[in-house]
Parts: C-alpha cells; structure tokens; sequence
C-alpha cells in the first residue's frame, strides 16, 4: 500500500498533545543563568554612553556585556548590517544595547533597569517614501536609503495604454503583520565536553544560524553547534536571529549555561514584520477583457536593517502581474531603510502584498467593462507555455487554469447566491474570486540544494529498517512526517522502521530553509534519492548508506534594469471563492465561507495539506481584515496581543480545501510546497467580495470597520453624484 497521499500521523502529535515536547523554554533548568536584554525603546539616537556599573552591582548579577564584547558585531541573513548590540547608534525600537546576565531572570531583569544609556535623538525616517526624497535622513550613514530599485520591462506599456478601451489607475496600501508564533522566544546555551558553543533554541534554518553565531563570535563553524527543540510556529518570523545569538553570547562570554525567554512585548518589538506596501496601478484592457498593458510602483518599507528586503522586493515585482500573462509591463519596485521595525521573511514572501492590488485591478477592470471578474480571469490567466513579465517561458506545470475553473466548479455548489443589497437590513453579503501564483524554493540565482543522508539496517535479503539524517525544521508544518513518508515508500518500509534525525547541525546534513514553501519538494526529492542510491549501493554489495545533494534546475539574477532573467524553477498556483458579510452601520467584515484550491503537484499527506490550507486562511484573515500592526514615528504603539487583533476561533470561515494533483516534474512523486500559497490572494478576494456586497472599494490593508465605513461613505457619495448627473467628486466638492 502507498504512504504517498496516506493520512500518516504526524512524528510530534502524541508528544504535543501529552504535553512531553520540549520547547526552548522546557530546556531551561535551575542551575543556569539568565540574560535580559537592554531595549533601545527609541527609533533613531547616537549612543554618547553606557553606564553599567549600577547594574554590574547588582544582586545575582553576573556580568553586564555591550557592543564591545562581541568580537564581530554585525549578523544577518543576506547582508549583515545589523549590531547584535548597538555600540554608536540606535536605528529602531527593538535595537538592543546591553545585555545583564544574572543568576535568577528577576535579578537579570532589575539589573538591566539599573543599565543608563545616554541618548542624541536623530531625526526620525518612518516613511520610505519621504526616504526617497534627497534630503532624507540617512538610516545608515555610509549608504543610500534605497536597498534595491528593481527594474522590469516587457513590451511597450505607453503603446498599449494609447490603444487600449479602458484604462484605470489605482492606489493601494498593506501594513505589517507581526508572526505571533505561540511559543516564546526561548533558548539556552553552553560549552560542552569538547568544547564547542552549543546553542538549543527554535529557528527555520540550522546550518545559517551556525553560520551567522561562528562568524559573530569568530570561531571555526564546527565549533557551534545549534540544535532545535520543538518549534511552535515560525511563518517566516524565526528566518532572522533575534534572541538565540544573545543568549549564546551569553554562554560564550562567560563560558556557563545560560538561559533566555522572552516576553511577548520583547518579542513584538525585538523581531522582524511584513513589509509594509505603497502601490500605485495602472492598467489597461480591451473591450473583450484582454489586458494589454500593467504599470505598477511598489515602495516597500525595509524597516532599520536589510534582513531579506531585497529578496521579498523582487518577489512582490514579479508578482506585481499576478498569475496573467500580459505583454506590456512596467514594474519598479522599491525597498528602503527606515527607522521602523525591521521587515523580512513572512509567510508570502510580497506575494500577498503584490496580488492585493493585481488581483483588485482586475476585478476593476471586469466591472469597468461589464465584465463578469471570472471571464476577465479566464481570457489571460497563465497557460503552459507563457511569458513571464521577465520574458522567460513559465516552468512546466502551468496549474493556473485548472484550480481556477475547479474553484468556479466547487463554488457553485458551496457559496450560495446570497441577496447582496436587497431589503432593509444591514447586513450584505457578498461573493469575490481571485487568484494566485508563488514561487517554491529559492529564487534568482540564490544557491539552492538539499542534502540528505541515509542509513539503511539490512538482513541478507531484506532492508529492515533506514535511518534519515536531514537537517531541516519542523515549525509545524508537518515536515519530518512527510519526509518520513516519502522514504518510507522509497524503501518499501512501514513508516516507523524510518528514524529520522533532522535537529542537530552536528548530526544532520544542510537542507536550507523550512521557508519558501520549498522542504517537500527540496528536502523530500534529496530523501527520495538518497534512498534510491543507498538502496542501490546495498544491492551492488556496498555499504549500504549514501548522501546525496539534489539541486534544481538554475535561475539566475534579474537585470535590474530590464528584470530579464530565470527568476524561479517552480510555482505554485491557486484560486479562491471568499463569501463575506459586510455590516454598512458599522463596517464590520465577517468572512463566511472560503474555497480554496491548491495544484499541490502531489499530496504527500493529504491531510497536513488541508491543515496548511486551514491554517494559512486563519493568519490570512488577520492579514485582511484585523491585524492592524501600528506604527508612529518609529514607535510601536501594538506591543501587546490584547492590541493587536489575532483571529480567533470564532472568527474563523467555514473553508473547503480542494486538491488538484498534477505532478511536478521535479518534486518527489510529483510533489511540491503549498504552505505559503492560500495567503497570496485572499485579501484581494475579500475586497472583491466587499464590492459585491456594498459597492465600496476598499484599497487599505487590514479593512478595519473604520476603513470600510470610509469605503462606504465614498461609494455612496459617487452613487449620489451619478444619480444627479455629475461624474467628478472633486468638482462637486
């Protein structure tokens, strides 16, 4: 019998549900110390001085570190620009400039009370289109506030515009959103026996840790060991190190186990956010819904420090178009410094930011043309064979076309046709689609590979059991189970003869990230062929192990003037159906019924799909409509839950998951990722729908009551002035 497509349980459910998984916090015992970090709480300061000697006599207090005890001072995923304690300069809130190690966390915490640090406030950047402005304050001093202006060009868009039948233009707006994972912030650190730094935390990506923690403290990378306890929950918001490198600078300083837990507060403030979006849209069609021509900026905002700005960038520019092929295109795209929080990884990756106002001007121009939003979609979706705004042929396995027309087929049938603006009461409802595409894996000529090792146990005629070394994260995604499913089936072998060994640096092979949607395909083909070649070699009489590197087809950079390249080698395509009901007194949306179609290539574990289909439409909700991240002057004014706006259980829709399984030519099986995929066009479906049920356009992310009220209110007044025969707001006002 397959286990491909079996409802295999997940390797960490018992465990989780017992309450016998340990997470970083459940690692700290009583004899270590604890480390509590000194908040900037100030978005852009010269540091004059730093005075510890109050704190240093402090009871329990063990040492009082700063800048200058960090060998190399500077970390960072991509580019590393950012201090792990800040010896000059502030440049956002949550920068830390101290660190109190402590025998107990209340000492460690009444001593970083005492840490005085004298200030020069510098004029504050918290808006990345004032830092494009020449005069501009610097965020860092010796370098231009713009990260990247990407470029792409295809076509003639000024052409197009002048013979097209309909031109509209359109601005758009998305705000952070902060990860909230569940479990803390949390890690411990020591020397062990043969003297290497040894770090236990929760993170996406082993070997990159190690790599940034060696370099930091100037050791030999085989002299760091990093291991994972159980992750609860990451979402692109464990991509970047926050906690885990002060607590290890804790343990290496003073070389004994130290100990370190957030709280929420430091959490909020002390990690990275989605990227906030400014976008403005022009585009153009002919009367039978031919896009002819789409003309967009994006100006993100990068926050204080690079993390993965640039990457997120050329993502959201490419999907600028969304999943349509169109032949004229201009796209810039813009990311900067700024002194607010630092933007990076998020489940999306700009895609979402991206579609909500692609997605939105198509359904404009559908209505503009008296189109139904489904024909326009039908006329220029992606097909087999297409160009993409980089004028390169799509990847084979174009499911853009077909999760369209199965969610048109599957919403018939679940969302009813509700009576939109009938009757007297308040409450309207409405119905708005929208689709998607996102790539899988690592993108524009970034090194991209998976290694896996496998041991096999073997009788004389038989493969009895197989041991898996892979060294990827478990954030909750279900990872380690479908990776143990795809070599159970390559070996022939019930799933739990298959051990798997996968948290240690020291103990499993680099398999990248847990990001990007990539680990079934990535991770799961270099399981899948590491099987094969250890089968082989115990069939040929070798040692019956093997290791092996899978690495994709290439891509390449972008032109940055142009954007011509090879920008991805798979994507992930879906469409969703959103029923919404809109209360016009008070402009409350309740989203009510979601269908959401995946091509997921092949369902390693049907079951964990439509839990990642489920879970993603919960923090996409957030995005829409409740998530309202606030931001003043670099000051972040939601540092708690109880004002940030989570989704709960009751808020969440009735969803129906549907699953198209055309193989990918590349995944495991056929398999590739899906995690990321049912975020990228649910806000945009949801303003469709919030038209369909009032006539208002809403063109802020999240729609907060009060934005809708707006929406509303400017709808009406535009409903009053065409029954009185004027077309122009601003004349009549």
């Amino acid at each position: 019998m397959s286990k491909i497509g079996a409802p295999a349980p997940r390797l960490d459910a018992r465990d989780k549900v017992t309450g016998d998984a340990r997470y970083p916090a459940d690692l700290i015992r009583p004899s270590m110390l604890h480390a509590k970090a000194v908040f900037a709480h100030r978005p852009s300061a010269r540091i004059l001085r730093v005075d510890v000697e109050r704190a240093q006599r402090c009871e329990g207090v063990r040492a009082v570190l700063t800048a200058r005890d960090v060998p190399f001072n500077r970390f960072g995923l991509i580019e590393a620009d950012q201090p792990l304690l800040c010896e000059d300069r502030v440049r956002f809130s949550g920068d830390r400039v101290a660190l109190v190690v402590a025998q107990t966390p209340e000492q460690a915490a009444a001593g970083a009370a005492q840490v005085t640090v004298e200030y020069a406030d510098l004029p504050i950047l918290s808006d990345p289109r004032r830092a494009l402005e020449a005069d501009a304050p610097r965020v860092h001093d010796d370098r231009s506030n713009v990260l990247l202006h990407q470029k792409i060009r295809k076509g003639d868009v000024q052409a197009a515009f002048a013979r097209a039948d309909v031109v509209l233009e359109g601005e758009f707006t998305t705000g952070w959103q902060e990860h909230a994972y569940l479990q803390p912030d949390a890690g411990i650190a020591y020397w062990d026996e043969e003297e290497r730094l040894v770090l236990e935390t929760a993170g996406q990506w082993l070997h990159e840790d190690r790599r940034q923690i060696a370099a930091m403290f100037a050791m030999p990378e085989e002299r760091v060991v990093v291991r994972y306890a159980k992750i609860g929950g990451a979402f692109g918001g464990r991509e970047d190190l926050s906690l885990p490198p002060l607590v290890a600078l804790a343990a290496w300083k003073l070389r004994t186990a130290v100990a370190m837990q957030w709280s929420r507060e430091e959490s909020i403030i002390g990690h990275h956010k989605r990227h906030p979006f400014f976008i403005t849209s022009r585009w153009g069609a002919l009367r039978d819904g031919t896009i002819v021509a789409a003309q967009t900026r994006l100006v993100a905002d990068g926050g204080a420090y690079a993390s993965t700005s640039v990457e997120v960038l050329k993502c959201a520019s490419i999907f600028a178009t969304g999943p349509y092929e169109i032949e004229n295109v201009a796209t810039d795209g813009i990311v900067c410094y700024t002194n607010n929080v630092p933007s990076g990884a998020f489940r999306g990756f700009g895609a979402p930011q991206a579609h909500f106002a692609a997605e939105s001007m198509v359904t404009r121009l559908a209505r503009e043309l008296g189109l139904d939003p489904a024909a326009i979609r039908r006329k220029n979706l992606y097909r087999e064979g297409s160009i993409e705004s980089t004028g390169r042929p799509l990847p084979a396995g174009v499911g853009a076309r077909e999760v369209f027309e199965r969610c048109l087929e599957s919403a018939q049938t679940i969302l009813p046709s509700p009576l939109r603006n009938g009757g007297t009461s308040p409450l309207r409802r409405g119905i708005g689609v929208a689709c998607g595409i996102k790539n899988v894996g690592y993108s524009f000529g970034f090194p991209e590979q998976a290694t896996a090792t496998v041991e096999l146990d073997v009788a004389s005629v038989a493969i009895r059991a197989a041991r898996v070394r892979i060294g990827t994260a478990d954030v909750g995604q279900g990872a380690h189970t479908v990776l143990r499913q795809i070599a159970a089936e390559t070996l022939d072998l019930d799933a739990e003869r298959v051990t798997m060994v996968t948290d240690d640096s020291e103990q499993a092979p680099n398999a990248g990230s847990a990001s990007a949607s990539r680990m079934t395909l990535m991770g799961g083909r270099a399981v899948k062929d590491a099987c094969e070649e250890a089968r082989r070699r115990w069939l040929a009489g070798e040692p019956p192990s093997a290791t092996v590197q899978y690495r994709p087809p290439r891509t390449t950079p972008l032109d940055l003037e142009t954007g011509a390249g090879v920008p991805n080698y798979c994507y992930g395509y879906v469409a969703q159906a959103v029923e919404v009901e809109v209360d016009i007194r008070t402009g409350l949306v309740r989203v009510v019924r979601v269908v959401s179609v995946h091509d997921v290539g092949r369902a390693v574990n049907r079951q964990q799909v439509e839990g990642q289909i489920e879970g993603c439409i919960a923090q996409a909700v957030g995005f829409a409509l409740t998530e309202n991240f606030v931001c003043s002057d670099g000051k972040i004014l939601t540092p708690y839950l109880s004002t940030y706006l989570l989704p709960t259980a009751l808020d969440m829709p009735d969803i129906h998951p549907v699953i198209v399984e055309n193989p990918d030519p590349n995944g495991p099986y056929g398999a590739r990722g899906v995690a990321e995929m049912p975020l990228v066009p649910f806000a945009a479906a949801v303003a469709a729908a919030v038209h369909d049920a009032t006539g208002a356009w809403v063109s802020d992310l999240p729609m907060t009551p009060e934005r809708v009220l707006r929406a509303l209110v400017r709808a009406r007044a535009v409903d009053e002035l065409t029954r009185v025969g004027n077309t122009s707001i601003t004349d009549a006002s």
